[in-house]
């Protein structure tokens, strides 16, 4: 291919992606309001079905280690219990990974999470919940150093500014060998194979289209650099493709899961 063409090509791929990025705007900005509730409570519907609990059996692995954890309080390790923070848990679908008699430090900016819990703490029974805060992981000031055997933080990192801060935090908060589970989507890693969703994971959020529809949602943020060079002792991870094929989740498909040890 010559200049000349590559140049042609060039363009003409640029003003694709300009024009899918302009489609997706103004169809998202019509379903804005209360059409985007149901749109969203419709996508939510469909999270209950097979592609959905492929990746719940992905998460299911990665939280197998919480069962063999054992806690730095003299008391929970002779009930061989543990305490687990977890940071943004939404509706609690991580719970079901718990280990039985785990003690929950919830730290959500979602006020609502208190009221939520209480309701269906029935589902829950296995955990015992011992304080929520209603904050950001990056303002969790008010949970004692040293204090958690595990923290667990899933589809959070995408939404922060400043990762460094809040891995800092969770370093704090970790006793002496304490461990970090994580799991989240990540940028395109093979850009050779999938240049096409990398450039849309690219514009989507340099536009700012992701983030405002997906509440500060990023899609092409790669949070193992940082987690690397936040200062844990060990950093087990890995990139792989979530195992979805529907078209609805492929702009997430390239997921980061892995453990890391304060």
């Amino acid at each position: 291919m010559s200049t000349g063409e590559m140049m042609s090509w060039w363009v003409s791929a640029s003003a694709l992606y300009v024009m899918l990025a302009v489609i997706l705007f103004s169809l998202l900005n019509y379903f804005k309001g209360d059409s985007l509730c149901r749109w969203l409570s419709a996508l939510q519907q469909f999270s209950s079905t097979k592609p959905a609990v492929k990746l719940e059996e992905v998460k299911k692995q990665l939280f197998v280690g919480l069962g063999r954890e054992r806690s730095h309080d003299p008391l929970l390790r002779e009930r061989g219990a543990i305490r687990i923070l977890e940071i943004g848990v939404g509706t609690g679908s991580n719970f079901t990974y718990y280990p039985p008699d785990s003690r929950l430090v919830v730290v959500d900016p979602n006020p609502n999470f208190a009221r939520y819990y209480h309701a269906h703490k029935e589902r829950f029974s296995h955990i015992r919940c011992e304080r929520v805060i209603t904050a950001t992981g990056e303002r969790m000031d008010m949970v004692p150093d040293n204090s958690v055997d595990a923290v667990v933080m899933t589809l959070v990192l995408c939404t922060i500014d400043d990762p460094g801060r809040i891995l800092q935090q969770i370093i704090r908060v970790l006793v002496p060998g304490g461990k970090f589970y994580f799991f989240e989507h990540i940028r395109e890693f093979d850009g050779e194979r999938h240049r096409l969703r990398q450039k849309l994971q690219d514009l989507l959020t340099t536009t700012g289209i992701a983030p405002y529809f997906l509440e500060g949602c990023c899609l092409n943020k790669d949070m193992l650099p940082a987690i690397g060079a936040a200062g844990f002792s060990k950093v087990s991870a890995e990139r792989f493709y979530a195992p979805i094929d529907n078209f609805v989740y492929q702009l997430v498909k390239p997921c980061l899961r892995g453990v890391a040890e304060k």
